[in-house]
């Protein structure tokens, strides 16, 4: 299960919210071509961003499954705003059922490293301009809530950008009206509940796809297409944008 792979790949002595350190984002990231953030993370640049939306999913989904990436794809989601592409960096958020023993630790583990305290609001706080939260929150279940029109109002004013939600929003009257495009498996209108961040900008999978931090995420009427930044040029280039 992909929360053991976040376990192994842990620093023991960080007292935090599970996180790649940038030594281990830039060994699990090898092939990045590009600049990389601070932590690691890979930066593919804001031209190549602009670019690729003109590609549609399906051109850079053949791209990938011929150098081997076969699934790379996550279809099924209900969009915001259908017909609106979605394009940005990943920064990836796993979360997993609430067990009390892991979620006090987790909890303290934040607060002694000066994050904050609500569940959504650890993702919020990293996201730079051009990045997409990319959240594993294990479907449409209630509690499995990634916000309202207050929370993606924060991410869009943060990204320009939206979110991608393997679980629940809620306030679709309010986000209708907003510019931001989410990607989410349902409504409801719950708040979040019996959940925990166990993960944030670490491998996790979103529906059949592996998704990495820094990942290009390219999504329209089809569904989401996560790109290894070493082929977003190749997608580019073979999709003649």
């Amino acid at each position: 299960m992909t929360w053991i792979l976040v376990l192994a790949l842990s620093v023991p002595a960080a007292a935090q919210v599970f996180r790649l350190s940038r030594e281990q984002m830039v060994h699990y990231t090898p092939r990045n071509p590009y600049e990389r953030f601070e932590d690691g993370r890979p930066r593919v640049p804001d031209e190549s961003l602009r670019r690729l939306r003109g590609v549609t999913v399906a051109q850079a989904v053949d791209v990938l499954r011929a150098n081997g990436y076969l699934k790379q794809f996550a279809g099924g989601f209900q969009i915001l705003h259908p017909g609106k592409t979605l394009v940005g960096r990943a920064v990836t958020a796993q979360y997993l059922p609430l067990r009390p023993d892991l979620g006090q630790v987790l909890d303290a583990d934040a607060k002694a490293a000066g994050m904050p305290s609500g569940a959504n609001q650890k993702v919020i706080d990293l996201l730079r301009r051009d990045d997409v939260p990319v959240v594993q929150l294990m479907g449409a279940v209630e509690g499995n809530n990634f916000g309202g029109d207050n929370l993606h109002a924060a991410i869009y004013g943060a990204t320009g950008t939206g979110a991608v939600v393997d679980g629940t929003v809620r306030d679709l009257e309010g986000l209708a009206e907003m510019e931001t495009q989410v990607y989410y498996r349902a409504g409801h209108p719950a708040a979040v509940g019996g959940v925990v961040v166990a993960g944030i900008n670490v491998p996790i999978h979103i529906g059949q796809a592996a998704v990495m931090p820094g990942d290009v995420v390219l999504a329209d009427r089809s569904g989401v297409v996560f790109v290894p930044p070493h082929l977003v040029e190749e997608v580019l280039r073979q999709s003649r944008r």
